[in-house]
Order: C-alpha cells, then sequence, then structure tokens
C-alpha cells in the first residue's frame, strides 16, 4: 500500500478540510476523498486515452449520487436499493459540470467521466457545497488535460451575515443561499435563491465565496505537487488543415456577417441562411474529399459565425434581430384561456413561448421526499418540459432530461418564496414550453406568476424574469451586456446570466460564464441592466394580470383548516380510520390530518361549501366539550322503556328520561312519539361527577304549563246560613 497525501483545508468558523490522494480507488486517472467532520466524498474521473471520430465537443459526464448508508439508513421501495439519481442529486451533477466543463481545453474531445460519491455524512453539513471541491481536486492529481483548478462554495445570509458552507439548520434561518463556482482568478458558476435581496448584496456574497474558494484551489495545486502530478497528458483530437481554414474566413466571413446585418428576425430562416453559406462552401470542395473534410468545415464555420455576431454587437452595437442591447423582445400575455385547469397563462417573448398551468391540491398530493439525507414533504411543485417541437426538431421524446430538472428547479426557487405562508394547498405549477429561442426558463418564471394568480394563489409579489449575455473581449477590456439573449447569443458568447425577482429585489439567480477576466464591474452592470429588463417585463405582464383573482375558480377544491386539540386527533380518525371515513362519505369531503408542534390540523377539502361546512360540524362536534347549559340537536340511538339515548355530540350519548321529555306524565315511552334516528333538541343538565353520564331535558326547552285553578265547593256564607243546621251529639259536637 503506498502512502496517502493529504492536504488540510481550514475554514473561517474553524471547521477542516481535509484532501486526501492515494488510498483509496487508486486505478482511476484521479481519486481524491474529501472529509470535513463526519462527512466523506470520493471524487474519481476516468478520460478516454482517444477521441471518438468525428467527436467535435467536450463529452464529459458528471454523477453525484448519495448513498443511504451514509446516514444509516435503508433505501425506500420494494428493492432496498439505490435506483436513478434524485433531483437533488441531478442538480448537484449539474452545478459540479458547469463549472468544470468551460476549463477543459477547446480541442480536447476525449470522454471523461466524473463521479463523486457521498459515503459518510453526520446530516448535519451539507454535501453538496464539498462535490465541486472533490471533482476538480480528482483532476488535478490526475493527468487528464484542464485549465483548473476550480472550487465550488455555498454561501448563505443569515440574520445579516454572510456564512461559508452552513449546516442544513442554518440554511433554514437563511435569506440568501448561492454556490459559486470559481477558478483562483475567475467566477465560473453561480446559482441561488434569495429573499428580495438587492445587486449590491449578491455581489458582496459572490466576493466572499470567492476568497474561500482562492483558498481551496491553492491546497489543489500543492495537492497535484505533493502527488506529482502536474505534467498532464499529450493528445491529437482535432485535425487541421491551415489552408482550408483559410478558404473558409476568406470564402464565408462576410456572407455570414451580411447575414448578421441583415437583423432578420426569424430564427428560422436566419438559421437556413447561416446554414446555406456552409453548404455553398462544401459545393466548392471535390465530391471525393467532400465527406472527410465536412467536420473540419463545419469547426471553422463555426468560428466564423461566431466572429460575425460578435463583431456585429462590439463594433455596431447591433444583435441578430436588429435590436439595441438593452431592448426587450414583444411581449404578450394571455390568462384563463384554458377551461381544464386551476390556472393558466400563457407567456410569449420574441420567439419563446411558455404554457403553464396551475393545479392546487390537497395534503393527499403532497410530494414525499426521501432522499439519503432529506426527508420530508414539498407542498409546492415546479416542473418544466421541453419536447423537440419547441425548436422544429424531429426527434422523439425520451423521459425528463437534465436540462429539464435544472430550468424547473431554477424557476421553482424564483417562485417559491413569494407563495404566501402556511397555505393550505398543494400548489403544482407545470411549464410546457411551446416555442423556445433564448431564454424559456425565464418565460417559465413569468408564466408562472401569472398562472398563479391566475388560480387565485395569494402570492406575496409577482415575479418576473431574464437572461442575460455577454460579448467580451481583450479579458473585458472591450465588453457588450446584453439583454433577453437569443438562443445563437447564450450558444455563441460569453455569458448567460439569469435574474429572477420582485420589484422589491432578486429571488433567483443563475450564471454561467464562458471566459477569462470578468470583473465585478462588468457584473455590476449586467445586473443593472437586468433590473431594468426586469421591470419592462414585469410592467408587461402587470397589462394583462396585476393581481390575484379575488376567489379560486369554480371547480377548484375549496380548503378549510382548523385547529383541534393533539388529544382529540384519534377520536376524529376513529378505530381503524371508521369516523373520519364516515364523515368522508357521508359529506362528500376529503380530510387529512396532521400533527405540527403538538397540534392537530385538519384539512377538509371540497368544491362544494356546504360539504365543507357539513365536515367542519361533524368535527368540531367530535372535539367540543360538553357544558351543562348548553343545547344540541341530538340523535336518538335508542329507545328504552324509561327514556331515549341520544347522541348529543359525535361520539358522546346521553339519557333523555321519560320524565324529561314533556312536562305532562307519559305512562309509556311510545306515547313521546320518537324513533331511532330522529331528531330532538335537548339541553345538557347534568353531568355525573363520578361515572361521567350525561343527563338530558327536553321539557325545559319549553315554557312550563301554569296549573290550572280548582273552583271551590264550598258554598258562599248566604247558602250556608239557609242550609239546615245539623243535630248536635251530648258533648256539642256534630254527629
Amino acid at each position: 500500500m503506498t502512502h496517502p497525501i493529504s492536504k488540510r483545508i481550514e475554514l473561517p468558523d474553524g471547521r477542516v478540510i481535509t484532501l486526501e490522494t492515494g488510498k483509496l480507488a487508486k486505478q482511476a486517472d484521479g481519486a481524491v476523498t474529501v472529509v470535513m467532520g463526519d462527512t466523506m466524498l470520493l471524487a474519481t474521473v476516468c478520460a478516454a486515452k482517444e477521441a471518438t471520430p468525428g467527436t467535435d465537443f467536450m463529452p464529459l459526464q458528471v454523477e453525484y449520487r448519495e448513498k443511504f448508508a451514509s446516514s444509516g439508513r435503508f433505501p425506500g421501495g420494494f428493492m432496498k436499493r439505490e435506483g436513478r439519481p434524485g433531483d437533488n442529486e441531478i442538480l448537484t451533477s449539474r452545478l459540479v459540470d458547469r463549472a468544470l466543463r468551460p476549463l477543459f481545453p477547446d480541442d480536447y474531445h476525449a470522454d471523461v467521466f466524473v463521479n463523486v460519491i457521498l459515503f459518510s455524512s453526520n446530516g448535519e453539513d451539507m454535501p453538496d457545497a464539498l462535490a465541486g471541491l472533490a471533482a476538480s481536486a480528482a483532476l488535478a492529481v490526475s493527468d487528464v488535460p484542464f485549465n483548473g483548478p476550480v472550487s465550488e462554495v455555498r454561501v448563505a445570509r443569515v440574520n445579516g451575515k454572510l456564512m461559508l458552507n452552513p449546516t442544513f439548520k442554518e440554511l433554514e434561518e437563511a435569506d440568501m443561499d448561492i454556490m459559486v463556482g470559481a477558478t483562483i482568478d475567475n467566477i465560473m458558476m453561480v446559482e441561488g435563491e434569495m429573499n428580495e435581496v438587492q445587486e449590491d448584496d449578491l455581489l458582496e456574497a459572490i466576493q466572499f465565496a470567492h476568497e474561500a474558494i482562492k483558498v481551496q484551489c491553492q491546497a489543489q495545486l500543492e495537492l497535484a505537487e505533493m502527488a506529482g502530478k502536474t505534467v498532464k497528458r499529450e493528445y491529437c483530437h482535432e485535425e487541421n488543415d491551415e489552408e482550408l481554414k483559410k478558404r473558409v474566413w476568406k470564402e464565408c466571413y462576410q456572407r455570414a456577417y451580411d447575414v448578421v446585418t441583415a437583423c432578420n428576425t426569424n430564427k428560422k430562416e436566419r438559421g437556413e441562411a447561416f446554414e446555406a453559406i456552409k453548404t455553398d462552401f462544401l459545393e466548392t470542395i471535390p465530391e471525393e474529399e467532400r465527406e472527410e473534410k465536412a467536420a473540419m468545415v463545419a469547426r471553422y464555420y463555426h468560428e466564423v459565425e461566431k466572429e460575425a455576431m460578435r463583431r456585429c454587437i462590439l463594433d455596431e452595437g447591433k444583435r441578430l434581430d436588429g435590436r439595441e442591447t438593452t431592448e426587450i423582445r414583444p411581449i404578450w400575455c394571455e390568462v384563463d384561456f384554458i377551461p381544464g385547469p386551476h390556472g393558466a397563462a400563457l407567456f410569449t417573448r420574441g420567439e419563446t413561448q411558455s404554457l403553464t398551468t396551475v393545479t392546487l391540491g390537497t395534503k393527499l398530493d403532497e410530494k414525499i421526499v426521501d432522499d439519503a439525507l432529506v426527508h420530508g414533504y414539498d407542498r409546492f411543485l415546479l416542473h418544466y418540459n421541453f419536447p423537440p417541437f419547441s425548436t422544429g426538431e424531429a426527434r422523439p421524446q425520451r423521459g425528463t432530461s437534465r436540462r429539464e430538472v435544472g430550468h424547473g428547479n431554477l424557476a421553482h426557487r424564483a417562485l417559491k418564496r413569494m407563495l404566501p405562508e402556511d397555505y393550505p394547498y398543494v400548489v403544482r405549477v407545470v411549464s410546457d414550453i411551446l416555442e423556445s429561442n433564448g431564454s424559456s426558463s425565464m418565460a417559465t418564471v413569468c408564466a408562472g406568476t401569472l398562472a398563479l394568480m391566475d388560480a387565485g394563489v395569494t402570492i406575496k409579489r409577482p415575479v418576473s424574469g431574464i437572461a442575460m449575455g455577454l460579448i467580451s473581449e481583450n479579458k473585458g477590456q472591450n465588453y457588450a451586456v446584453l439583454s433577453d439573449i437569443l438562443g445563437d447569443e447564450d450558444h455563441l458568447g460569453d455569458m448567460d446570466f439569469k435574474v429572477c425577482g420582485t420589484r422589491e429585489g432578486i429571488t433567483a439567480v443563475q450564471m454561467d460564464i464562458k471566459v477569462d477576466g470578468l470583473s465585478y464591474e462588468i457584473l455590476r452592470k449586467a445586473l443593472a441592466q437586468a433590473k431594468e429588463g426586469r421591470e419592462h417585463i414585469m410592467d408587461k405582464m402587470m397589462e394583462t394580470m396585476s393581481e390575484p383573482r379575488a376567489d379560486l375558480k369554480p371547480h377548484a377544491p375549496r380548503i378549510e383548516v382548523i385547529e383541534i386539540p393533539k388529544d382529540y386527533i384519534g377520536a376524529v380518525i376513529g378505530p381503524g380510520g371508521k369516523i373520519i371515513q364516515s364523515i368522508q362519505e357521508e359529506t362528500g369531503t376529503v380530510i387529512a390530518i396532521d400533527e405540527i408542534d403538538n397540534i392537530g390540523r385538519v384539512e377538509i377539502s371540497s368544491s362544494d361549501k356546504a360539504s365543507i361546512d357539513a365536515a367542519l360540524a361533524k368535527i368540531r362536534g367530535i372535539v367540543a366539550v360538553p357544558e351543562v347549559g348548553e343545547v344540541y340537536e341530538a340523535t336518538v340511538r335508542s329507545v328504552m322503556p324509561y327514556g331515549l339515548f341520544c347522541e348529543f355530540l359525535p361520539g358522546k350519548d346521553g339519557l333523555l328520561h321519560i320524565s324529561e321529555i314533556e312536562w305532562k306524565r307519559l305512562e309509556q315511552i311510545e306515547d313521546a312519539g320518537f324513533a331511532e334516528g330522529d331528531k330532538i333538541e335537548v339541553k345538557l343538565i347534568d353531568i355525573d361527577p363520578r361515572s361521567g353520564k350525561f343527563k338530558l331535558s327536553r321539557k325545559v326547552l319549553f315554557p312550563k304549563p301554569e296549573r290550572p285553578r280548582e273552583e271551590s265547593s264550598r258554598p258562599e256564607r248566604s247558602e250556608r246560613s239557609e242550609r239546615p243546621e245539623r243535630p248536635r251529639g251530648p258533648r256539642g259536637g256534630r254527629r
């Protein structure tokens, strides 16, 4: 066994990160273990020696996986084995990928596989903040060509204080949560959410993150030096023909520049014009050489097209569709045009269009989250779909792509903090992209806001989003910041910077930078320009709908929420769920009960208010405390010779004695005229302190009849005087 090599990094709060290589996974091209406390990740990198023929891009695959054993848990499901990656693992993989990909040489096309595995976790530290560091360190100690190192950190702001790599618990209190990836010199990637923060606050957090990243990058350089891994492998993945390259530039550049300056607003026609230039050039190549040189021509022409667009923007201030750098494409919106969903909106900006729907559900519709480290429920869902027809492509759609998960997550983070606190509904937003030419995720944010308001969701404030671009040269000495970028400007430009927010501040950001030398001054300008663009888009949205509907749509479920004492949860559910099921059947409602902070939270939903009221009455009856003197509507449950047993509250029976039914005397119970199931109004007049039995009365609800006065049978005095006197006995008494 070789002696492992390690390097320590101390965080500002005293925690220590240890990088170690030479002990695990030694057959990989590079392998590093990252340990912080009880959290341990293993990152490996393997790269093919040669590129697949015809490959003209960087075939990088990043996989981040969390083992359930890392926190001493079994995976869920029947198989009890880790399956497909969860959304959290996909999103972390994307974060690492976006930081690494721009740093590979442009002419390196061999397959590269980076795997980061979480093997141990204390359940407190967030491992995804260490994944980027682990992946870059594995590349640093390999011979794979890489212009790094790079690292990633999470920055949170808690009570006005910036924190580096916060714990799960600390993050719950944060009003800003961003992940930043950077080299020693440059910011490469930013993504996160925040609670309506200002642009300067975001920049401060990015700078705070970069200072910590510089230390981590320096540690990787020292680790590679200690491991003797500073020399990278030689490669040749591109064949070049300088003479052909000169011909492509000479014969195609001016034509491409003319297409750019024609300012054609139609993406399809512009694309066809660009393609025709390349096709015409290929026709000039002898047929026997054409197939062999086609890939080379395509690569050279791509650079021609890129340079033509960049020169037009930097030299003349004009873009592919003729807009100024700060100009937003035409916008139109529509709401409430689909009858089925609980809310719907159509948002169109130029050639990008999102049709977004909202569905309101109950607690039973919550998403169960069962990841290795996070388990609970999610009450706000946002799903983003990007079908091939949105870009005119003729190909099948196979499941949900990582890109769709990532774009949906960005829109989710932009909107979720604007939902009202303790909102009783589970909310699902679905964005279907019908057209795409740049920034469909930002169209999802705008359409999502309108659809939520159309559904009557009382969001705190509406949110809009915009995608910014950058064309830069000479390390930022000459640059142009572009508002509302097109797809080609994203592909051929140097930055994709998405900003979402309300009029009060930013709620989410995502930034990918493809060029060295991006200064904070350029970032500050981009944020300021983005704010102007967001406000313009917001104005257009507000022309369509400026506030949520006052009420839900008629077919949307109504939900009433009541709180009951914890001790009564079992009484409402009943043995085997008998009582709650009977209430649902009798009232036509859906009832869900949960215990939160030792309080029972009962949600009752139905599209009919009368049904909800009926269920509420039954539940309130179950949890009500019987009070002497109160009047109740009771149901006769059984008839006995001595009285009636009546249920005056759910689960609570009392005796209405025969003597308490009416004021007049009843000889037998049948004379009262009541049968089982009859409704009867009674008053609780006594509770036996020893047995707890309830005594009911009906007659006290009626006035007691006055007793009729009987006429006297004694004769008047005058009549008595006329009567003959009765003979008296010997002692004067009457006989």
